[in-house]
């Protein structure tokens, strides 16, 4: 799934190609995709893109004078650019491609998901703040305000367990279960630690890990052209997806715990004091 250093990428990369050209065509082929119906994606034709902005792990696309096209790519959307749109519209089918856009300088872009959980979501609306999942999003963790008081306030009293934190949206926007993996490795840190019972140093590494972890990814991934984004993000984990493979600081065997549709990876040496976590398949978690 795309997190919040591929978004911010994405929001770049259209910055420079559709910033100033105008929206002739917006093209839905997967009416599922469409969780709004007034205004019609329509609506957005004849009107030129003036920003794209990110709001957790959702893009934004501002016209002037007309609305917003806001999408969330979920775990298996990707958005492809086309320096040159295919003539003649689309065919609906069993194929990836879910709503094409077009510019009048013949370029544009479409948005895809591939299985069959299809989660890809695309609203068109006045004010993105109408979107559910924007107006229920948490403080952005790479924003100027987002300092280390305002982390320690926003844990304090959390009873859930660390990775499940830094996941919830509502408490901090767009990290999900890559980064998380990634900023609990860094900061040396159980995922199954609850929240409240860090200490002030704790909290402190914490947010440390947090700043870094989404700074580094955001940097590795500027300039990226949105095709190889997907490739970047992966090579720059150390943790997740790394199952079997030796951790980069200790050399310990990188450890995952498997769930109904998901997965986390952790080192033992690094994270748990050298004791592996129970798969919550076929007993508790081990804290």
């Amino acid at each position: 799934m795309p997190e919040l250093p591929e978004v911010e990428a994405l929001k770049d990369f259209l910055t420079d190609h559709l910033v100033g050209h105008e929206i002739v065509r917006v093209l839905p082929v997967a009416v599922h995709v469409l969780k709004t119906y007034d205004p019609p994606p329509s609506a957005l034709e004849g009107h030129t893109v003036n920003a794209v902005r990110r709001h957790g792990k959702f893009l934004d696309l501002a016209t002037e004078g007309g609305p917003h096209l806001v999408t969330h790519l979920a775990r298996a959307g990707w958005l492809h650019w086309r320096d040159r749109l295919p003539d003649g519209p689309p065919r609906p089918g069993k194929g990836p491609l879910a709503l094409r856009v077009a510019l009048e300088t013949g370029q544009g872009f479409d948005l895809t998901e591939a299985g069959t959980q299809k989660r890809l979501a695309v609203h068109v609306v006045d004010d993105p703040e109408q979107v559910p999942g924007i107006a229920r999003l948490g403080p952005d963790p790479l924003a100027e305000t987002f300092d280390e008081p305002a982390f320690a306030a926003l844990l304090a009293g959390e009873r859930r367990q660390l990775k499940g934190a830094l996941r919830d949206q509502s408490l901090i926007a767009g990290i999900g279960n890559a980064y998380s993996d990634e900023i609990l490795h860094v900061a040396k840190m159980s995922p199954y630690k609850l929240a409240a019972s860090l200490t002030d140093e704790e909290t402190a590494l914490l947010y440390a890990a947090v700043r870094s972890t989404l700074g580094e990814a955001v940097e590795r991934s500027r300039g990226v052209a949105a095709g190889h984004l997907k490739a970047e993000k992966k090579s720059g984990l150390r943790v997740h997806g790394r199952t079997g493979e030796p951790c980069p600081v200790c050399g310990d065997t990188i450890r995952e715990v498997s769930f109904r549709d998901s997965s986390l990876q952790y080192c033992p040496t690094c994270q748990t004091g050298g004791k592996p976590l129970a798969d919550r398949r076929t007993s508790r978690f081990l804290k």
